[in-house]
């Protein structure tokens, strides 16, 4: 399941609040992708704006990471930013869907925690 959120602002308006929020709730930014810039420059241009701003809780990143190493193949969490139909679209796939294909369901909880604090954030780089 994909949490899309959509908002008039641009691109790195968002981008920017995103970021910042990230880090007021004990995230840290850990890489920021400008795709549509690196597909320009190796020759295989799209024609809208996309982002991707990789996050990480290290409280959450520790508990996963130390009951199942193959989680790691999902992390760290990944928010697009790109414009579709005129509109600015902030999207990530849901921590707790993700988790289901580790079959680790006593990590729920750590899932349902970092996703609540995603939305969180998103809903605040949208808003503010």
């Amino acid at each position: 399941m994909l949490i899309n959120l959509e908002t008039d602002k641009s691109v790195s308006e968002v981008r920017a609040k995103l970021e910042e929020v990230a880090k007021s709730k004990g995230f840290g930014v850990m890489s920021v992708h400008e795709v549509t810039n690196i597909l320009k420059n190796k020759g295989h241009p799209i024609d809208y704006e996309c982002v991707i701003v990789e996050v990480c809780q290290p409280k959450a990143a520790s508990q996963v990471l130390s009951k199942n190493a193959y989680i790691s193949t999902a992390m760290p969490c990944r928010i697009s930013i790109f414009k579709k139909d005129g509109k600015t679209v902030v999207s990530t796939i849901a921590p707790t869907e993700m988790l289901k294909m580790y079959d680790e369901p006593e990590l729920t909880p750590v899932a349902e925690e970092v996703e609540k604090l995603i939305k969180e954030i998103m809903e605040e780089a949208i808003r503010g």
